[in-house]
């Protein structure tokens, strides 16, 4: 009866009636894939509900509410984890040499996360706040716990699964915080200021010259004498996986912000982390910022098209995309440098690099092979023990340089879907209440556009680099999904639905 009524609303809001054209099987066919799609991504998930009576929840959660009302501190519980992760923001990028202080800090976060949500009172928001992005993330750090115990270096493997732990804390914490949107707007203009600090100087890098720390181009290239910029980050791949974000937020903040100074000073941040992301020469990054960019084209025409005329809305999006292409060929034409390290890309193993990465996939598809279930475990301590067993010789490496093959090798074919269920359902939640933000004409659905964006970024940059696992970048990805689900907002129950239609949002229609 269930499916039939949602059939029937289904009609109705979409106005369809039967006739000869309509077979019954055409007419089910588009609901029935929606409930199905629907289920897969945890969209009409009743949290709220079952948070209620979970017997765990309850138990847990408002263990320590008397000690927070007596306490002082604990009044100011928001601020203090805003605290912590500003500074967790502030000194990423300059402690990549020696991460302890930004573990330390990840660790107090994870403990303040633990405090406020055992302190918090049974009946706030905040203490109900779920999202279907939430269970995920706990269906994948579940895999890696099996296949820690499963891993055959356990104690390597132990040590990348608190890693990864400390990690998701710091996103629970965040998504909590965000929600609030003083301090959503904070930590958004505080990490663009920390990366235009960090993009001037890898400029002045360009300009004045700086000290290769190690071969990042071909010794053998005409582009050996290149200087590559990193910055604070020793690293121009690093840099790049940094920067896209800053780039994509900052080109964002040019719609978001008002007042032509704010616009201004967004449009500054734009023109030097795009400068200081060409400079760093990382092809890798260059691949994330197209994806990216395709993506933003893309999600600010759906934005705007009510506000564009006919013309606009069927030529806007090859227009830019025209604009795009036109303005690569030129820069393609016009510097060498930038000619020849897009062309090193489909040089396959005539360029070191290449060949390198090349011959580190064909040792991790080994590693696979003998763990194809759980893997070997999490966390690149393990990876460094098990490598050098399949390795070819003078090929180390650190990392699979594949965020889907690291994936893998470190947890299996388990870990591969429960991973790739997370980003469908990341994606799924960030395009929803877009949809939602776009009716309600919120600014808010402008910051929603550029988390998605980056993160399409950051994924098409990990597919080919290791820097996705390094904590400046992977911080910064964390506090990105983070801001996704904070946007996150509870359907209407099926309680309910038999009321309304199949499609809420239709009904103010």
């Amino acid at each position: 009866m269930d499916y039939e009524l949602e059939v029937f609303q289904f009609l109705k809001n979409t106005k369809l009636s039967l006739n000869p054209n309509y077979t019954l099987c055409a007419i089910c066919s588009q609901p029935l894939m929606n409930l199905i799609w629907q289920k897969f991504t945890l969209s009409y998930l009743p949290l709220k509900e079952y948070l209620d009576t979970s017997y765990l929840h309850g138990s847990l959660v408002g263990v320590l509410r008397s000690w927070r009302q007596s306490s002082i501190l604990m009044q100011w519980g928001d601020v203090i984890a805003a605290t912590l992760v500003s500074l967790v923001l502030i000194l990423a990028p300059f402690t990549v040499v020696n991460t302890t202080l930004l573990g330390l800090l990840m660790l107090a976060c994870t403990a303040f996360w633990l405090m406020l949500t055992l302190s918090d009172e049974v009946s706030s928001s905040k203490s109900l706040f779920a999202t279907p992005i939430h269970l995920l993330v706990l269906l994948y750090w579940g895999v890696c716990v099996v296949a820690t115990a499963l891993s055959p270096e356990k104690k390597a493997a132990l040590e990348g699964l608190i890693n990864f732990t400390l990690y998701l804390a710091l996103f629970a914490l965040c998504a909590r915080i965000l929600k609030s949107p003083r301090i959503r707007s904070f930590l958004l203009v505080l990490y663009l200021h920390i990366s235009l600090f960090v993009g001037i100087y890898g400029v002045r890098q360009k300009f004045f010259g700086a000290a290769q720390l190690a071969t990042w181009v071909d010794p053998e290239s005409p582009l050996s004498k290149n200087t590559r910029v990193y910055s604070y980050l020793g690293n121009p791949n690093l840099l790049a996986g940094y920067l896209l974000p800053a780039v994509i937020l900052s080109l964002v903040a040019m719609f978001a912000w008002q007042g032509w100074l704010r616009k201004g000073l967004a449009l500054t941040m734009f023109v030097v982390n795009l400068a200081c992301f060409r400079f760093a020469d990382s092809r890798g990054g260059f691949i994330g910022l197209a994806i990216a960019l395709f993506a933003i084209v893309l999600l600010l025409r759906y934005w705007y098209a009510d506000y564009l005329p006919r013309f606009w809305r069927i030529w806007l999006v090859p227009i830019l995309l025209g604009c795009f292409v036109a303005f690569f060929v030129v820069a393609f034409g016009v510097s060498e440098t930038f000619r020849l390290r897009i062309i090193s890309i489909f040089a396959g193993r005539a360029d070191s690099s290449n060949n390198f990465r090349i011959n580190v996939w064909t040792a991790v598809f080994r590693m696979i092979q003998d763990y194809p279930i759980f893997g070997i475990g999490p966390g690149h301590d393990v990876f460094n023990k098990v490598y050098p067993l399949y390795q070819l010789p003078r090929y180390n490496a650190l990392s699979a340089y594949s965020i889907l093959l690291e994936v893998t090798v470190e947890t299996g074919i388990i870990g591969l879907v429960s991973f790739l269920w997370l980003i469908v359902v990341i994606f799924n939640t960030g395009l929803s209440q877009l949809q939602r933000f776009r009716q309600l004409n919120s600014v808010e659905g402008l910051w929603l556009i550029g988390a998605i964006a980056t993160l399409v970024g950051m994924l098409g940059h990990g597919l080919v680099d290791t820097v996705w696992y390094r904590p400046v970048v992977n911080s910064i990805w964390w506090l990105v999904v983070a801001l996704v689900a904070s946007y996150w907002t509870p359907v209407v129950s099926d309680q309910n639905r038999q009321e309304n239609s199949l499609y809420p949002e239709l009904e103010t229609n």
